[in-house]
């Protein structure tokens, strides 16, 4: 399967030579990228750089604030360099009211978003999975309250005592990326191969279903770009 990267993985280098950072990913194998900003780089840069290295959008992750105080500008951004999915990487959504707050803003925004061909979607960590303090929880009122498409990550999905696994299977009508991702039930990442999470199983799982999956791996240890080769590497070795 074709392999991206979340380009969180490598922002000790995105903030000063994205263009590096893109052709170096480019040359280890990722064939997708998935922004987390732009550092006020022209979207025609971006885009250029792109085709130049043979490199497709799979996504951005934006928070929700984008879209919903400048929809027009964002929209333009996200056409310009040929992304169809942003995806809210979090939320403050810590109360019921926060919660209601948000589920209304995603509401209303995911047609305007559909309507100009792009897809809303949101990124869990391990905390939606565990109540809030008033009861509430988020996850599930994410999935009962929105039609949001999904990322899984699955490690965040392992360390909130989920079986990631099994997530995939039971919400893979509104799946369109996992990010693959290891680390320890404690919630220490680590490069993939290197920790606890079931990254060869989601893998499988991944290939079985035909859900493109997005690398992420945050330690810089001892780099960014050392750890995504690290990554790549042992996706390859489980082909």
């Amino acid at each position: 399967m074709k392999i991206g990267i979340q380009m969180y993985s490598v922002r000790d280098v995105t903030n000063t030579d994205m263009r590096g950072a893109l052709q170096k990913l480019a040359a280890m194998g990722y064939t997708s990228v998935e922004f987390a900003g732009f550092f006020d780089i022209p979207a025609a840069d971006i885009a250029a750089w792109l085709k130049e290295y043979g490199l497709t959008v799979s996504g951005t992750h934006t928070r929700i604030d984008e879209p919903r105080d400048n929809f027009e500008a964002t929209v333009a951004y996200h056409k310009a360099i040929g992304n169809t999915n942003i995806i809210i990487p979090a939320a403050d959504l810590k109360s019921q009211e926060k919660l209601d707050l948000f589920v209304a803003q995603v509401n209303e925004l995911q047609p305007r978003l559909k309507s100009e061909g792009i897809r809303l979607a949101y990124h869990n960590h391990d905390h939606e999975f565990k109540p809030n303090e008033d009861g509430s929880m988020i996850y599930e009122q994410l999935l009962e309250r929105t039609t949001l498409d999904l990322e899984i990550d699955t490690f965040w999905a392992y360390a909130g005592g989920q079986n990631p696994i099994e997530m995939m299977e039971t919400l893979k009508d509104r799946l369109i990326y996992i990010h693959i991702k290891d680390g320890y039930q404690d919630r220490r990442g680590m490069p993939l191969g290197q920790g606890t999470a079931p990254v060869a199983d989601v893998y499988r799982k991944a290939v079985a279903m035909g859900v493109p999956m997005v690398v992420e791996s945050e330690t810089l240890t001892p780099d960014g770009l050392t750890e995504a080769k690290i990554c790549i590497d042992y996706l390859k070795s489980l082909a």
